[in-house]
């Protein structure tokens, strides 16, 4: 076993029962529900997580979810398949220490440990805990959030918001779409574990689902949270599979609010692929801001299509197959068409209507029901 360098890691009650050979031990997989856990743990001295692969960012969220929402502050120790690289986040979201099942890295465990000071929970080092050191900076505060993120790159804002700002309670929303590939390898360079959400309305172009597999394989992105609409709910209200001619807005509300308004509790921040050369409502776009309540951090606010195409040559990312057919802006096969002559990058998306926005970005008090 080896001992994460923390200030804090002394639990000396636990650790007299562990070396007496008493005190209970629960062992989870990354995939257990919290609330769930919650129960299961009550009582242990020692949680162990179990990582089966260590691109599988699971267990980090559950470490977190322990911690934040169980309150549990037990000894926590990662095990299964994992690389001295994940030290700094395996002691971010409040493990202890790790026991990994790749042998021969000793040394480079060692050197890992060493880097780090910040603890996770209040301790006898009486070390500040590094979720105190977030909340010396609210997350209200959206002036200050623009203000230090105005000169970043995308990059360096996203390493930030995943690192530092927001530690496992943040994911990316991503329709797979033309751009989409620009941001999930930015993410994919920081930390593949990320959660991505994706929202599988059940009208999506096959291309987009093949695409979402081929990125996903390619970037190593390990999280991906598919959301569908609710079965009962489209059977009632969408029976004959026509509401999206109907009313295009319930049909979104039906297919893509509801579902991410679903699990939107689980993260204190999402990040989006919005842009304000995009047009519309987007153009005022900020780079940090709330909605509902909760904070949305579009990193490439700044940046127009220029910076994008330059991306993808860069980094020789796939391209969506349709962009090739003169779609630009990809949803719902019922509601999206090529761009035509003249027309601005969202012109296809719901053409000949005074729509423009699904709603997932629009907040609730002024969203079409």
């Amino acid at each position: 076993m080896l001992t994460l360098d923390r200030k804090d890691n002394t639990h000396p009650i636990a650790d007299a029962q562990l070396a007496a050979g008493g005190g209970r031990i629960v062992e989870l997989t990354g995939d257990t529900d919290w609330r769930q856990a919650k129960a299961a743990i009550a009582g242990a001295v020692r949680v162990d997580i179990r990582f089966p692969k260590f691109n599988d960012g699971r267990g980090f969220t559950l470490a977190t979810q322990l911690r934040q929402r169980v309150g549990y502050t037990g000894k926590l120790r990662a095990v299964g398949d994992l690389i001295p690289d994940q030290a700094q986040h395996l002691i971010r979201v409040g493990f202890d220490d790790v026991e990994p099942d790749r042998k021969g890295f000793d040394a480079d465990w060692a050197r890992a440990r060493t880097r780090f000071a910040h603890a996770y929970q209040p301790g006898q080092g009486n070390v500040t805990p590094l979720f105190r050191h977030r909340h010396k900076r609210p997350e209200d505060d959206l002036a200050a959030l623009n203000a230090r993120y105005r000169d970043l790159s995308p990059q360096d804002i996203l390493r930030d918001a995943i690192e530092n700002e927001w530690i496992g309670k943040i994911a990316i929303m991503s329709s797979f779409g033309a751009e989409a590939a620009v941001g999930l390898h930015m993410i994919s360079q920081i930390d593949p574990a990320t959660p991505v959400i994706f929202l599988d309305t059940g009208r999506l172009f096959a291309q987009t689902e093949q695409y979402q597999r081929q990125l996903t394989d390619q970037f190593g992105l390990s999280n991906i949270r598919l959301l569908k609409p609710d079965a009962e709910a489209v059977a009632e209200e969408d029976s004959d599979e026509r509401l999206w001619r109907r009313d295009p807005d319930a049909c979104c509300s039906l297919r893509k609010v509801r579902p991410l308004d679903a699990i939107i509790g689980d993260y204190d921040a999402l990040i989006t692929g919005r842009k304000r050369f995009h047009g519309g409502g987007r153009m005022s776009l900020p780079v940090v801001e709330r909605i509902n309540g909760r904070i949305r951090i579009n990193p490439l606010a700044n940046w127009d299509a220029a910076a994008i195409e330059d991306y993808f040559r860069r980094f020789d990312l796939p391209r969506h197959p349709l962009t090739d057919m003169g779609y630009a802006s990809i949803g719902c096969w019922t509601c999206t068409a090529p761009v035509q002559a003249e027309g601005d990058i969202r012109s296809g998306r719901w053409l000949g209507q005074t729509k423009t926005e699904c709603g997932i970005h629009t907040p609730a008090q002024v969203a079409a029901e």
